[in-house]
């Protein structure tokens, strides 16, 4: 299955792997040790692109500071990453379609099921997108470089202001020449040429797990290494939400799970409580004036 139709040659994830020509030939355990001797390429061509990933970083936070919103827009298996990383964070983060929202080449039916057409049909792009302001960011990732939907994306961001992104696997690709920041991740062929759901789509999910979680640190929805702003919508995650006010507070579980239940569960507010001995409402207040991060708040308390 291919994660990204339509790519020419020139992209490295569509040639044929000198390493894997034989792989049908392999018994099972060779075949396994061929395939994840390949993978072990990805974290290094991730690595190279820290620089970039984090000036992607920088443009997305100056965004959402300024009411802006980061758009994914992908087809194939790179819009599908898309959808599932930005579904991600309204659980883990709290935070939703009014910071990150993911556009798929030929809608939510293409989440599920192939849509090939759908990557070729770049008035989609505008459309799906809808009006886009300078304060926006739009990433396209496209393991080839050159899928036309994502083109139209980035043309469309460009025309109307917006900040742009690139995520890619082709060091080659000419929609380059359309974005701020060229993440490229040169993973090379494919085991099986030109299936780039294997070591580019590998390559894209680090990649947006690495951005979006970095965007989340610098706009304050953890303290330290805590997702103290996650949604405890479960009996596990309202446990762990007492367990991570333990951690960071050094109270006892019976103190943190009554301050939980006196901020009505709510988590920021519970954990300020904690840490400066204010009532609910203080904290609140604090936290609002504070943008909702934690640490500030707890520091103006301090030193008020």
């Amino acid at each position: 299955m291919r994660g990204d139709a339509g790519a020419a040659v020139d992209s490295p994830t569509e040639r044929r792997n000198p390493e894997t020509v034989d792989l049908d030939l392999l018994p099972t355990l060779d075949l396994v040790k061929r395939i994840t001797a390949e993978d072990e390429r990805v974290i290094a061509a991730v690595a190279e692109a820290t620089q970039q990933i984090a000036a992607a970083v920088d443009l997305a936070v100056a965004a959402i500071r300024a009411g802006g919103r980061v758009h994914y827009v992908g087809a194939g298996t790179s819009g599908r990453l898309a959808v599932m990383d930005a579904a991600e964070l309204r659980p883990t983060y709290g935070v939703g379609e009014e910071w990150f929202v993911a556009h798929q080449a030929g809608g939510s039916t293409a989440v599920e099921r192939a849509v090939e057409n759908a990557e070729d049909d770049e008035s989609l792009a505008e459309s799906e997108l809808g009006p886009l302001g300078e304060h926006d960011l739009v990433v396209g990732l496209t393991a080839s470089g050159r899928t036309p939907y994502v083109g139209a994306a980035l043309r469309h961001a460009r025309a109307s202001g917006a900040r742009t992104t690139l995520v890619t696997a082709n060091p080659r690709s000419p929609l380059q020449e359309l974005v701020d920041v060229a993440i490229v991740c040169d993973t090379g062929p494919e085991v099986i040429a030109g299936s780039t759901r294997m070591k580019a789509g590998t390559a894209q999910k680090l990649v947006l797990n690495t951005f979006s979680t970095a965007v989340m640190v610098r706009l304050g929805r953890t303290w330290s290494n805590l997702m103290i702003t996650m949604q405890a919508v479960n009996t596990k995650l309202r446990g762990r939400s007492v367990t991570m006010l333990e951690q960071a507070s050094d109270r006892s579980p019976e103190e943190c799970a009554r301050a939980l239940a006196e901020c009505d569960g709510e988590l920021p507010t519970a954990l300020v409580c904690l840490l400066t001995d204010v009532e609910p409402g203080t904290a609140r207040r604090a936290l609002d004036a504070a943008d909702g991060v934690v640490r500030h708040a707890v520091e103006a308390l301090r030193e008020g």
